[in-house]
C-alpha cells in the first residue's frame, strides 16, 4: 500500500517563498513509469493540477503556474517537493500530493494514491 504524507501546513505572507515536501512510503519515486504530482484546491473551487515529477526526474508544470512553482525530489529520502515562489493570497488552498500512472492521468486528475492534504494560507 502506497502512502503519501505532505509536510506541515503553513501560514505565509505575500511575496514569501516556501517549500512543501511529500514523503512516500510503500513505493518508490523512482519506480517506472509513475508520475508524482502536486494538486491544490482553493476554497470553494475544484482541483487544480500544479505539476509533476516523473520516475526519471523529468518535470512537468501547469502553464498558468509554471513561473511560480518548482518541483524537485530527494531519492535518498523518497520524497518530492513543491516550492511556491512569491506567493499571493490566491495561492491559499489545500495542497495535495498524489501518484498517477502516466502523464495524461496526471493532468486529467486521475490518481491512485493521495496524501491527506496540507492547508497553505497566504495572508498579510
Amino acid at each position: 500500500q502506497v502512502q503519501l504524507q505532505e509536510s506541515c501546513p503553513g501560514l505565509l505572507k505575500p511575496s514569501q517563498t516556501r517549500s512543501y515536501t511529500c514523503t512516500v512510503s510503500g513505493g518508490s519515486v523512482t519506480t517506472s513509469y509513475y508520475y508524482w504530482n502536486w494538486i491544490r484546491q482553493p476554497p470553494w473551487e475544484g482541483l487544480v493540477w500544479i505539476g509533476a515529477i516523473a520516475w526519471d526526474g523529468s518535470t512537468y508544470y501547469s502553464p498558468s503556474l509554471k513561473t511560480r512553482t518548482s518541483i524537485s525530489r530527494d531519492t535518498s529520502k523518497n520524497q518530492f517537493s513543491l516550492q511556491l515562489i512569491s506567493v499571493t493570497p490566491e495561492d491559499t488552498a489545500v495542497y495535495h500530493c498524489a501518484r498517477a500512472s502516466d502523464l495524461r492521468a496526471a493532468t486529467d486528475e486521475r490518481y491512485d494514491y493521495w496524501g491527506q492534504g496540507t492547508q497553505v494560507t497566504v495572508s498579510s
